[in-house]
């Protein structure tokens, strides 16, 4: 961790949204682009967010693109418990609308993010979303929000080392 560029490190703790972040840092404004969503069932028991095998969750991945530069500075992977969500944030979440953080506090919700670990890995798969290599490493951090007081949101997200390694 010590090793990582300070503002990615800054990103890995930030209990705020991601994208302001970035948008502050960079100085561009960052869009967050779907790159699929959809209602599932759970294969497997999920403690984290006291979800059992089958029940229904939205699953989401975005990624988040400076608009001027197509700088890719983020993908993020969440999982999001509908029966625990107001309806509205229900209705524009499913909409794909915009960042599960910005939602959050456009609606004023009172929220707690837990986090819940770090990693490094490589590219792999993930290559053709960052336009990367498959050996390039990203730097993940798992994280999960609490909605009055129940774990409501699963988010994992990646960000591109070299990206960050490179900002002035």
């Amino acid at each position: 961790m010590a090793n990582l560029p300070p503002f990615l490190r800054t990103l890995l703790v930030t209990d705020g949204t991601v994208t302001k972040s970035i948008e502050a840092y960079f100085w561009e404004t960052v869009n967050v682009e779907n790159l699929g969503q959809g209602v599932v069932p759970m294969d497997r028991d999920l403690e984290s967010l006291e979800l059992g095998q089958g029940d229904e969750v939205l699953q989401r991945r975005v990624r988040l693109v400076g608009e001027d530069s197509g700088a890719i500075y983020a993908h993020a992977e969440s999982l999001l418990r509908l029966d625990r969500l107001p309806e509205e944030l229900n209705h524009e979440l499913q909409a794909g609308r915009i960042g599960i953080g910005e939602l959050l506090r456009e609606r004023g919700l009172e929220t707690y993010r837990e986090l819940l670990g770090f990693g490094v890995e490589s590219m792999g798969d993930l290559a053709e979303v960052f336009g990367g290599k498959d050996a390039d490493l990203l730097v993940s951090r798992v994280y999960r929000i609490a909605l009055n007081h129940h774990p409501t949101i699963l988010i994992t997200e990646k960000f591109p080392l070299l990206l960050y390694q490179d900002a002035k």
